[in-house]
Formats: structure tokens, C-alpha cells, sequence
């Protein structure tokens, strides 16, 4: 994640948002304080696809034809 300083960054916006928009992280400072982080945007699919195959891990598959058995709390 490279260092650009905030007066170079300024003169060549659109260079490091396509930058950005190619994958790489920037951060941008001032006097070495930082004072932002750029980030690529998000693959809302990707993301999605991911979360679901993780969550697909801890399912728990049964059978859900048959009649539960036992008494239900909400029963009694």
C-alpha cells in the first residue's frame, strides 16, 4: 500500500482513483500524518458468494419431510 502525499494526490486525482479502481490500496498523507485510505470498491457478487459459502459450511442438513418428534416448548 504505497504513500502518496496529499499535494500529489491532489495533482493526480483520476490517475490514483483508476489506481483504486484496479485493486490497489493508497493512503494518503499529509506531513507523514495519514489521513485517508483509499480502497478499491467491492464486488457486491463476490462478496455475497462468499458469505453464502460460509454459511452454507455450518448448515445443518436433516430431514424435513417427517413429523418432528417430541413436544415443542410453544405447545405446552
Amino acid at each position: 500500500m504505497p504513500n502518496v502525499n496529499i499535494s500529489d494526490f491532489r495533482a493526480n486525482l483520476l490517475s490514483y482513483l483508476q489506481k483504486a479502481h484496479d485493486g490497489e490500496e493508497l493512503t494518503v498523507t499529509s506531513h507523514g500524518e495519514v489521513l485517508a485510505t483509499i480502497l478499491p470498491p467491492i464486488n457486491k457478487r463476490e462478496k455475497a458468494k462468499k458469505t453464502l459459502g460460509a454459511l452454507a459450511k455450518t448448515a445443518l442438513i436433516g430431514d424435513i419431510v417427517s413429523p418432528a418428534t417430541g413436544e415443542w416448548k410453544a405447545i405446552k
